[in-house]
């Protein structure tokens, strides 16, 4: 019998930087959809306004390094950059705050780093959380949903909202999330807040879990396409829900469901574009483990006892943090050794 004597890598197609971009781009369209059906035209507003700045940015930026920006710009890096960012961005914020954010991500984030593959943390949750704390009233302002107005909101009001000055916007547009409505409701239990608040009606909850089952979605096409594997996901994820459900079975009268966890705020979107980067997450399988499983605990920490009712963008800022660490003690065994290599007392 003959064999066929060929070299690694054994890849049948290559998958490029530039293709993984647009892939994860791509997979950005149904959640993105959702929202402009939802909540207007804000969203799409937000992601051309990131992506001009964005671009413009990195180029400016590459020339004061001497580099020609043309690969940087072509491999789509800093495109799903202002994607995601533009998406996680409230779709009324005005334009000067989409802008300041692009800046914060590309040029601070980013390329202040060295550029893509070198920066520690995820840019456009760096952006978001500075953002959020320098900005906290533009950053809490949700749309309403469009169910829930006379005519919706026009492609003219979104556009005269986000280039205009803020009594341009009125204030039947605007509302805050329903995770942010938990947080301050008070001293009422949660039962009282659910039967008594008119702030959440049934057709607020069914905006957002619609619009974080299509960005899941999305997410789930990237891990057939094999963009990214199940472990921090399904870490983030699971923690997520058996914290939730643990206080929430303990005392209802206090804690938020798994059903408020999951399928409000930014979890699903967080879980499968966000904490899936692969440059400031952990590397090995045990490690990106342990990274969601951290990234699921400090999000209901700081929603359930801290000051900002989301945390998706915290709690992967501070996992960026301890992505080496993990990877130092989850280093998988190298083939021929008996055990990994890791620990200080392998460091001889």
């Amino acid at each position: 019998m003959a064999f066929i004597r060929v070299s690694s890598p054994h890849l049948h197609r290559p998958l490029s930087t530039r293709k993984v971009m647009q892939t994860v781009i791509l997979a950005t369209l149904p959640g993105l959809a959702t929202l402009t059906w939802l909540f207007g035209w804000g969203s799409i507003i937000n992601v051309l306004v990131a992506s001009a700045s964005g671009l413009l940015f990195e180029a400016i930026i590459l020339k004061m390094r001497r580099r020609n920006p043309l690969p940087a710009l072509k491999d789509n890096s800093a495109l799903l950059t202002c994607v995601l960012l533009g998406i996680a961005l409230p779709p009324l914020a005005p334009w000067w705050l989409v802008v300041t954010g692009t800046f914060v991500a590309i040029v601070i984030a980013k390329q202040l780093y060295g550029g893509l593959g070198n920066n520690p943390f995820n840019p456009a949750m760096a952006a978001y959380a500075l953002l959020l704390i320098s900005f906290p009233v533009e950053m809490t302002q949700w749309v309403t949903p469009a169910s829930l107005l006379d005519n919706g909101i026009s492609l003219g009001q979104s556009i005269t909202a986000v280039f205009g000055s803020a009594v341009n916007v009125p204030d039947a547009f605007t509302m805050a999330t329903p995770l942010d409505g938990f947080k301050h409701k008070g001293m009422l239990m949660a039962d009282e807040y659910w039967r008594q608040s008119n702030f959440l009606p049934e057709k607020i909850w069914q905006a957002w879990a619609t619009a974080s089952i299509a960005f899941m979605l999305g997410g789930l096409y990237l891990l057939w396409k094999r963009i990214f594997t199940w472990h921090i996901p399904v870490a983030m994820l699971g923690t997520l829900t058996v914290l939730s459900l643990l206080f929430y079975g303990a005392d209802a009268s206090n804690y938020a469901s798994p059903y408020v966890h999951l399928l409000s705020g930014a979890t699903l979107f967080g879980a499968f574009f966000i904490a899936t980067d692969p440059v400031t997450a952990a590397t090995s399988n045990k490690g990106k483990i342990w990274f969601g499983i951290g990234i699921g605990v400090l999000i209901y920490v700081i929603r359930t006892w801290g000051s900002y009712p989301d945390a998706v963008a915290f709690s992967v800022l501070l996992m960026n943090f301890a992505a080496p660490f993990i990877d130092y003690y989850t280093q998988p065994r190298s083939f021929g050794h008996n055990k990994a290599r890791k620990g200080i007392k392998n460091e001889k």
